[in-house]
């Protein structure tokens, strides 16, 4: 792949949070900390579903991508960010910004796609829970996989090659902790309302189409637990796709924070550190809300924790 203006912009700056020294050393071992402990409960999560063998069906197999997706949506920009937190030179090259920004694109309408196949896998087990084992197949399940790895290879690419294929006339600082696309948006030097629109259309499919499908599922699955006729039922029901609500929640609602309202509500500090919820905080607590939530998870990990100690003790 040409860069056509690699003889101009060689690289970029991340600026990230020059303009508060101070805040740079909070903020170091802070994120350090979320981050293990991103990495290593998701590691957990899916090292827990692939051990047990009670933990081998359809929403523990999408549960495990989405560690794995985690995992990978952090390591785009964290470390970076780490490294820029101490370091003097807060460069990166112009084919390291490209890279980190198709893989952001990549991750989060991966992630999209998963949280939607995810509350479908809740709404056959929770509407149709006699047809779950016929409909919700490991054909199905692998069909859906291949849907969640593919569908942003083209959207991120089309995003990444159109905006690294504009004049950068010199510019270099980018006014964020990584290569966000509207922050790399403002050092090109010619008009870019055509990237504009079709960076909101392809907002629009990621966000907004995956989160009414999303949004489709949860309002048959109320409607199914409403109906049901002991209180026992519903709680049990609800119980059961209660986790997954609450990382969609978590996800779209931090997503949103940052790119549906209107640029000029906030400043770029903030929008940093509004950038932070669900580039660091959101991923960290996704592991954590299974694990609290999930009676099967919880129940797993007793049972691996027992067993390690019998092994000590042996």
């Amino acid at each position: 792949m040409k860069w056509r203006n690699q003889t101009l912009v060689k690289e970029f700056i991340l600026v990230g949070f020059s303009s508060m020294p101070k805040g740079e050393l909070f903020l170091f071992p802070l994120l350090l900390v979320i981050y293990l402990a991103t990495v290593s409960g998701n590691v957990l999560i899916i090292l827990v579903i692939t051990v047990d063998a009670a933990l081998q069906s359809p929403m523990y197999f999408f549960l495990r991508n989405l560690a794995f997706l985690e995992i990978c949506f952090t390591l785009d920009t964290v470390p970076q960010m780490l490294i820029n937190l101490l370091a003097k030179d807060k460069s990166i090259s112009f084919a390291g910004c490209a890279i980190q920004m198709f893989c952001f694109f990549y991750f989060g309408c991966a992630e999209s796609f998963l949280l939607a196949a995810m509350s479908y896998d809740r709404y056959v087990a929770i509407c149709n829970p006699l047809y779950y084992a016929t409909v919700m197949n490991r054909t199905l399940c692998y069909k859906l996989l291949g849907g969640v790895w593919v569908i942003g290879i083209p959207l991120s690419l089309l995003q990444v090659v159109w905006i690294f294929n504009l004049p950068f006339c010199g510019h270099n600082k980018v006014n964020h902790f990584f290569c966000d696309s509207p922050a790399v948006l403002k050092l090109v030097c010619t008009d870019t309302y055509l990237y504009e629109m079709q960076a909101i259309a392809s907002t629009f499919v990621i966000l907004f189409f995956f989160f009414v499908l999303i949004l489709i599922s949860y309002i048959h699955i109320i409607t199914t637990i409403l109906k049901m006729p002991t209180l026992v039922g519903r709680r049990k029901a609800f119980y059961t796709c209660s986790s997954h609500l609450i990382v969609v929640i978590l996800f779209y609602g931090s997503a949103s924070l940052v790119y549906v309202r209107p640029k000029s509500n906030y400043s770029p500090e903030v929008k940093k550190m509004l950038s932070l919820s669900y580039t660091v905080v959101t991923p960290m607590l996704n592991p954590i809300v299974y694990a609290l939530r999930n009676y099967e998870v919880r129940e797993s990990l007793k049972r691996s924790l027992r067993w390690k100690r019998l092994s000590e003790t042996k």
